[in-house]
């Protein structure tokens, strides 16, 4: 698969990581473009770490993998949604979602 056309406009692309099972969106992080070919690869997601500059595969450490069922793109070719079967919590913080703050 060429992958150029999803980094046309930046280095980077968001994934949107949504548990397949339920419909509940997990995290948000942020592929290049070798972190996506191994998340092809190896359907586990793989990310770029903006903080730490590095490729993080998701659950390597804490085991809290996700096991990725299908990717889209979106009509832009801007930005992915994986969904994923979650194993454990998706959040660094123990939450299961990474969306738990409600504002309103």
């Amino acid at each position: 698969m060429d992958l150029d056309k999803y980094f046309e406009k930046s280095e980077l692309i968001p994934a949107i990581v949504q548990e397949k099972s339920t419909g509940e969106v997990l995290m948000l992080a942020y592929m290049n473009r070798e972190s996506m070919q191994l998340t092809l690869e190896t359907g586990f997601t793989w990310f770029w770490s903006r903080s730490r500059q590095e490729l993080w595969n998701k659950g390597a450490t804490s085991g809290h993998l996700q096991k990725v069922i299908d990717i889209y793109a979106d009509c832009d070719d801007d930005t992915l949604l994986v969904t994923v079967e979650q194993t454990g919590a998706a959040c660094h913080t123990g939450n299961h979602s990474c969306f738990f703050k409600k504002l309103k």
